[in-house]
């Protein structure tokens, strides 16, 4: 666990920049922390018992981070003390092993959820963008900020770790507006697109383009890289049958 969203953001970034960053790494917002808390049924003496705990060390509401690591015995012990000696430096607290073994059992329970969600009135979305480390909180803030004008529920996370940056995934809950629920969507979403190329962010990081964010490509490639894409569409495939209109008007 991080105090705030921040202090576990910068260090991520110096796990990723030393070398010692898990093979697994995922952050939740304070926000995404007490849902998942919420739906693993934290409550009662032990729920009491460990955020007194976390007040304790200084914790109040707090952010969950998730870490594992993958290998033989030894290669895993030796990775792990390394990211340990970094998290110390952090001031993370460690809440042991069960956080990670009850994300890892229910982690593909999302969509599943979701669909059940939509079933029930409720609008359950999810999007996804990246940026170099000292944009991360500005893409954070100016990304949650345009969703929340649509959806009361806005959760984040870092879902992947590079040397020179990170990646944002985002998920928004709201009541559905019977009978324009498209229309409800696609307003969150393009506000979301919109200020993901404001703020400076890629308009996705592992979800593709495809055609819902195809409008924002050029904000990304600039005319240059459009035109090469079509340059390279008209030589191979000059008949446009192969995925008609996921990167090109």
């Amino acid at each position: 666990m991080f105090e705030g969203f921040e202090q576990g953001r910068e260090a991520l970034r110096a796990l990723a920049q030393e070398g010692a960053a898990p093979h697994v790494a995922r952050l939740s917002d304070e926000a995404e922390t007490e849902v998942t808390f919420a739906l693993a049924g934290r409550t009662g003496v032990a729920a009491d018992i460990a955020a007194r705990y976390l007040r304790v060390r200084g914790v109040d509401r707090g952010c969950l981070a998730i870490l594992g690591w993958e290998g033989t015995l030894d290669a895993v012990e030796e990775r792990r003390a390394a990211s340990m000696s970094v998290l110390r430096r952090h001031d993370a607290v460690g809440l042991g092993r069960s956080p990670g073994r009850a994300w890892s059992r229910s982690r593909f329970d999302g969509p599943y959820l979701r669909d059940d969600l939509l079933e029930r009135g409720v609008v359950a979305e999810t999007l996804e963008t990246a940026t170099t480390w000292s944009n991360l909180g500005g893409l954070y803030r100016e990304v949650g900020d345009a969703l929340r004008g649509h959806a009361p529920v806005v959760m984040c996370h870092v879902s992947h770790l590079y040397e020179t940056g990170a990646s944002l995934y985002f998920t928004f809950i709201a009541r559905q507006r019977e009978g324009a629920e498209i229309e409800q969507w696609r307003a969150a979403k393009t506000a979301a697109c919109e200020a993901i190329v404001r703020a400076g962010g890629t308009i996705t990081h592992h979800h593709a383009v495809g055609r819902d964010h195809a409008p924002f490509l050029e904000h990304e490639t600039a005319a240059a890289g459009i035109a090469a894409l079509r340059a390279a569409k008209a030589e191979l495939d000059p008949d446009g049958i192969m995925n008609p209109g996921k990167l090109l008007p």
